[in-house]
Parts: C-alpha cells; structure tokens; sequence
C-alpha cells in the first residue's frame, strides 16, 4: 500500500513510520528540508521535500497514494493554517475517490469529562477551540475520513509528562503539580498511538472520530509521584500554573479527562506498551 503522511519526524509521526515501513508498506513522508528527509530514510520511507501550506503541491502527492494521514504540526499559532491547506489537499485528491484520509486532533476537544466517547460533546479550550471547523470541514467533505484523537502522549521520554510535569521542580527538588493534581489525564503510548493509526489506516473505512486513548486516565498527582522520588510533589495554585505555563496550556493541562477507547478495540486494536504509571516507576 502507498501511504503519504505529514508529520513523519514527529513524536507519532516517525513511530509510524517505523511500524508501516516495517510492515511492507511503501512510506512517503512530506517533509520541510532534506535533514528531516535524511531522517525519515533511516526508518524505511522515502520523503518529497516541500511546503505543505502549498496546497496545489501537497495535492499532487497525495493524489499519488493509496491513503494519506496527516499528523504534521508547527508547535505554533500556524498550526491551524496548516490543518486548512492539508486538508483543503486532501479534499482536492482523495475527494469522491474512496481512498482513506487519517486526520488527527487531540482529547482536549472534548474539555472537562469523566468518561469520554466518540460522540460525546466537544467543548475544547481556547487552545484548541480553532480545531472546531476544521474537523467539521473534514467530516463534511467527500472523504473517506477518519480523525483519530489521541489522549495524552508518552513513551521513550518524550509526550508532555516528560516535556511539561517532570522537569517543573521547586528549589527543594519537588515536582510542581498542575494546580493540586487531581485532575486525571486519559493518556496513550506513542507505539499504541502508531498502532492504531496504521491499523486504520489499513482499513481504508470512513470511522468518523476515534480515540486513541490506553483506557489508563492517572491524575496528575498520581503521575507526578511515580516519578518524583524521595523528594516528593507538591501542589500550587491554578494561578501560578497559569503564569508558569500561559493561561492558554494551562487551561488545557488543568482539564479532567477520562476514557475508556472502547471503539478503537471494537477494531480489534489493544494498547500492549506499559501504562504511564509503570514507565515511570520502571524508570
């Protein structure tokens, strides 16, 4: 099968990469410069080097493919613009012709919820509120879509835990919790997320919207100890995470979020990597 994707060295990105190279797939990642390109070689695939914001050339690749996943991210306010050409492309080379598009958001879509599902309400924070009409874009178009969702990233030191929780500690060695902690983060291993992804993506079925989520949803606090060691946690004001990250991340972080995936192992999908809570006790 002949599988375009964006975001091919990123955290999901290349481990998908690696996982449908690996499989037999033939692999062609669109990427910004030729060092990223060198890198996506290594894992198995090939790279067209381009701007994906040019929405007449990433239609051309992706009018070559037998399916097109779309996980590529600026880490920036242009993310948006980005999700709109990429699909824009997408509309215009897989419209009407059955071939699977894969498309990705995130949990905090769904704000404040103890046990998520596909369909239940979307009330995302400023953060992410910008996702709203591009999904609804991507559901409304002629496409054989999917928008897989994954929850909170982790795995081989990477994810926000490692990025955002871990390093915040206090001049007494403590890990600075996210307000007091008891908000719980439904999270997914990276090669659990890049199973699914390939498994869909596989599929060439139209799933609509599908959480990639472990069914693990530890707090924060929970998170925190297993990693803090005899120095311990302690707890701060929401105010002070909000200063310490921006209102807008924070906000995000501060979210209380469970779910169980039920839908993604009607798949016949199951995460096997250990859960956040082993890794870092392991590590």
């Amino acid at each position: 099968m002949q599988i375009v994707l964006t975001g091919g060295t990123g955290y999901i990105g290349s481990a998908l990469v690696r996982r449908l190279a690996a499989t037999g797939h033939d692999v062609t990642a669109l990427v910004r410069t030729e060092e990223a390109a060198g890198k996506v070689r290594k894992h198995g695939a090939d790279a067209a080097v381009g701007d994906a914001f040019d929405v007449a050339w990433t239609a051309e690749r992706f009018a070559a493919a037998d399916a097109v996943v779309h996980l590529a991210a600026t880490g920036g306010p242009d993310t948006e613009r980005l999700d709109r050409a990429v699909v824009a492309a997408a509309t215009q080379a897989l419209g009407g012709t059955g071939k699977p598009y894969v498309h990705t958001s995130g949990v905090w879509l769904y704000g404040d919820n103890a046990d998520i599902a596909e369909n239940s309400e979307l009330r995302p924070p400023a953060l992410t509120q910008w996702r709203l009409p591009v999904e609804a874009s991507v559901l409304d178009a002629d496409l054989t879509a999917t928008i897989v969702t994954p929850g909170i990233v982790y795995g081989h030191g990477g994810g926000i835990p490692a990025g955002a929780l871990l390093p915040g500690r206090d001049e007494a060695g403590r890990i600075r919790l996210v307000g007091d902690g008891g908000q719980h983060w439904t999270t997914i291993h990276v090669d659990d997320a890049a199973a699914l992804y390939a498994l869909v993506v596989t599929r060439g079925e139209a799933l609509g919207r599908l959480l990639a989520v472990s069914g693990a949803s530890p707090t924060v606090r929970e998170i925190a100890e297993a990693a803090a060691g005899p120095e311990g946690v302690v707890a701060e004001p929401v105010e002070a995470s909000r200063e310490r990250f921006g209102p807008l991340f924070a906000d995000a972080l501060l979210l209380d979020q469970q779910a169980s995936g039920a839908k993604a192992r009607s798949l016949g999908w199951a995460p096997e990597r250990p859960t956040l809570l082993e890794e870092l006790r392991a590590a």
